[in-house]
């Protein structure tokens, strides 16, 4: 059935599907990402410290510290982020750069910045595209699946609904995924994120609940590769802080030119 979606030979039959409401509360399973995308993201533009360690077999293999700036766009209701290299000391300086669907990589050493991929891998099974703030509503469309009772990362039931992503705008990092939003609080539990091909690359969990910026947000995201399942990848969200990041920072042009940390 999902090849046929994708395809566009039925349509109209998708059509129907996203407008489907979600059980009982009259939403559909858009508004329910919509909801969802407010947990993770705050609504004002902030700076975020973000810490990604990757474990092979149990043991701490790399390590990468960044600050992320994340902004809202008005016109497309998708965030601005420019991402600084903090640590590894090899590293400081780099920055990443995501505005319009684009991708950017700067490089102090070279005084370059070239254009590169949001799935490029970052630290482990954590993509450049995963350190930064999206509103996966605006880049996928949503069906039901089903309504279930998950394990969420520290083994608590969780009543959720299962939605299928599938791509809809040249900006979405993944092609497909099956995400998992609890009920009660569209808190986000669980996400399966597929390649271009169709295979599963990874499980990510989101756990470690905290008041930032307004709102309870997940603080923490483990990550299993599923391609080797050795590595476990952990993100980790602190000292989040309002902060109206100057139109200038997003331009590539610019990017020599950012004050150090």
């Amino acid at each position: 059935m999902s090849d046929l979606i994708r395809s566009g030979v039925i349509y109209s039959l998708c059509v129907l599907l996203l407008a489907a409401p979600v059980a009982s509360q009259g939403q559909t399973p858009g508004e329910v990402l919509q909801q969802s995308d407010k947990v993770r993201n705050p609504g004002v533009p902030f700076k975020v410290r973000t810490e990604l360690t990757e474990f092979r077999s149990g043991k701490a293999h790399e390590q990468a510290r960044m600050v992320t700036f994340s902004k809202l766009d008005p016109n497309t209701g998708q965030y601005r982020n420019l991402a600084r290299y903090v640590e590894p000391a090899r590293d400081a300086g780099k920055a990443l750069l995501m505005k319009d669907s684009v991708m950017w990589f700067y490089d102090p050493a070279s005084k370059a910045s070239v254009r590169i991929s949001p799935q490029q891998r970052l630290v482990g099974q954590a993509s450049n595209g995963d350190v930064m703030s999206t509103n996966l509503s605006r880049d996928y469309s949503a069906r039901l699946a089903t309504e279930e009772t998950v394990k969420d990362a520290d083994g608590a039931a969780r009543d959720t609904w299962k939605l299928e992503l599938e791509a809809s705008t040249a900006a979405a990092v993944y092609l497909r995924i099956e995400y998992w939003i609890e009920k009660k609080t569209y808190h986000p539990v669980k996400g399966r994120f597929f390649a271009d091909s169709g295979r599963l690359l990874k499980i990510a969990f989101y756990r470690s609940f905290s008041n930032q910026l307004g709102g309870l947000r997940p603080t923490e995201v483990v990550i299993l590769d599923e391609i080797d399942r050795s590595v476990v990848t952990r993100m980790r969200f602190s000292d989040y802080e309002s902060f109206e990041v100057p139109e200038r920072w997003y331009q590539r042009d610019y990017l020599p030119l950012l004050p150090a940390e």
